[in-house]
Formats: C-alpha cells, sequence, structure tokens
C-alpha cells in the first residue's frame, strides 16, 4: 500500500521526542480487554519523555522512561503484555544507542522487567554490544529489578496465540515499541524493545536489537526507530539505511526515510513502520501497513496516531 509520511518541522522547546507503539492494526482481543484506551497510553508515555527533556535531561534519559512506560503497559507488545513464541513464552528483546556510537542490546531477555533497562546496562556496565539470553544473575548484578516470566504473559496475549495456531487470526509481524529523541545539548538517542511475532520460533531474533536495523543513532544527522517485519529490516539494515543516505547524500529527514521504505522494505514486499528525529528537531513518522500507533507533539497539540 502507498506510504504515509508525516513530517512535522522543528517546535522551539529546544527538543523533540516522538515514539511508536507498533505498525500494522490493534489486535482485536487486546482492544477489548483494554476498550481501545491506546490513545491515552501513547500519550502519557509521550508526556514521561518529554518531562525527562523539559527538565534538562539527555535524550537517552527521555527514550528510555519512554519505553519503560510502555513495556509496562500491556496494550503494547514490549514487556508485560508481549507477544508469545509458539511455545507461550515471552522472549523480549531491546536496544539503545546514543548519537556518540555506543549501543547496548539484549535478545531472548525472560526476567528482566523492563528490558531497554537491561540494554542500558549492556551498554553501560559492559564491554558488550548485544547479549543474549542473558543470565538471572547478572541482570541482579546491574541492580534491575527482576520478575517471573509469567509477568508477561497476559491472557490477552495467550488468546492471540490460540487463535493464531488455531488459524483463527493473522499473525501480526508489527509489534514493537520504540522512542527517538534530541535533547537541548543536540544529542540525539533511540530505543526499541519487543516481544517480537506472536507464534515465532523460540529463540528468534528480529531487527529491534540489530543495530543499524531496527535502531540507530548518530549526533548531528539522525535517530531512528523501526517497526515491522523484522527480516526485512535486518537485510535492509533500514535504521543505517536512513542515516548513510542523510550523511552520503545530503538528504533531508523525510526524503530519506521515503526512499530506505521504497527501496528495502517495497522492494521486499514487507510492511512496518519508522519514526525518526533529525538533529535541528524535525520528527517523522513513517508507514506503508495499513496502520501505526505513534505519538509526537506539532507546535500547536500533542498528536496520537491510533
Amino acid at each position: 500500500m502507498p506510504t504515509t509520511i508525516i513530517d512535522v518541522a522543528p517546535g522551539d522547546a529546544g527538543y523533540a521526542l516522538v515514539l511508536h507503539g507498533g505498525a500494522g492494526g490493534r489486535i482485536e482481543e487486546l482492544s477489548l480487554e483494554a476498550h481501545g484506551d491506546y490513545t491515552r497510553g501513547l500519550s502519557e508515555a509521550h508526556a514521561a519523555g518529554a518531562a525527562v527533556l523539559e527538565a534538562g535531561g539527555s535524550a537517552l534519559d527521555a527514550v528510555c522512561e519512554t519505553v519503560r512506560r510502555l513495556e509496562d503497559n500491556p496494550l503494547f507488545n514490549a514487556g508485560r503484555g508481549a507477544a508469545l513464541t509458539a511455545s507461550g513464552a515471552a522472549e523480549l528483546d531491546a536496544c539503545v544507542m546514543t548519537g556518540d556510537g555506543r549501543a547496548g542490546a539484549v535478545a531472548v531477555s525472560r526476567t528482566a522487567k523492563n528490558p531497554v533497562f537491561l540494554a542500558r546496562a549492556v551498554l553501560e556496565e559492559s564491554d558488550h554490544v548485544l547479549l543474549v539470553s542473558p543470565r538471572d544473575e547478572q541482570v541482579r548484578e546491574w541492580g534491575l529489578e527482576q520478575v517471573s516470566p509469567d509477568y508477561f504473559v497476559t491472557q490477552a496475549r495467550q488468546l492471540q496465540l490460540t487463535n493464531v495456531q488455531a488459524k483463527r487470526l493473522e499473525a501480526s509481524r508489527h509489534g514493537t515499541v520504540g522512542a527517538v529523541a534530541v535533547d537541548r545539548e543536540g544529542r540525539v538517542a533511540a530505543a526499541t524493545s519487543t516481544g517480537g511475532m506472536v507464534n515465532q520460533r523460540d529463540g528468534r531474533v528480529g531487527d529491534t536489537p540489530i543495530v543499524g536495523a531496527g535502531t540507530y543513532a548518530r549526533d548531528g544527522v539522525v535517530a531512528v526507530s523501526c517497526t515491522g517485519e523484522g527480516e526485512s529490516f535486518i537485510e535492509g539494515v533500514v535504521s543505517h539505511d536512513i542515516c548513510a543516505r542523510m550523511r552520503y547524500t545530503g538528504a533531508d529527514l523525510a526524503t530519506a526515510v521515503a526512499a530506505t521504505i521504497e527501496t528495502e522494505l517495497d522492494g521486499r514486499g514487507a510492511t512496518g513502520g519508522i519514526i525518526a528525529v533529525g538533529a535541528e528537531g524535525r520528527v517523522v513518522v513513517a508507514h506503508n501497513s495499513p496502520a501505526m500507533f505513534a505519538a509526537y507533539r506539532t507546535p500547536f497539540e500533542l498528536v496520537a496516531l491510533t
């Protein structure tokens, strides 16, 4: 389907923040469970991140706090309420990246309450970029809150998995949350978190924790977070491709995003969505899927897409 591009000029706040809660469309069971209260969840998450930036906090602090709020909200496919694997388990992936080129990521996390904080710990507390199935002892050593794996499993997601396995419902490939920001110091950061695809094979890892695929940031250029058919985002190195178009061809943000979607997603027959913030505070929300959950501020109002 045609790509939708929302291009928002920089405001006068001195910072910018945009988040997404996945692309593709609502999951019917989840809509019924929460009476369609996606708009409030998106708005509250945006307000939390914006408060960090308004107080002079860093882009990294802002995107992590924004994503934490979405991980804690069972409506979204991250943290509690994440999509379940074929065996009924929650295997969580997350990534954070700062514009100075540092990144941390986790895949197949099972007990850290907020995978985005675990990804940040990899960035700040280790010499690594990506940890797969991190041990409980490591999570405790970093002082992060732990929960039982059952904490992440909701009745709505169990019903969704049952319906997908019985072929009464098509498997969603678009559930992910993320946030990108530029702070008053001009620093950019990105954070992305997901439970992956409903009914995916145990151990499958998508684009979210892959630097340059689902998550990327570079100071002076852009921060990007993606949601969609993860395999195609990996193959197309989508988030880095957007940055490269801007750095090496001089493309503006909206043009770079549109060109990447056309080349790397449309060209693979894949769908999904992208949020991005430029170093000057310009915000772009784009998707070639039927719908996308997102929240951003224009010079006049906070907009929540549901």
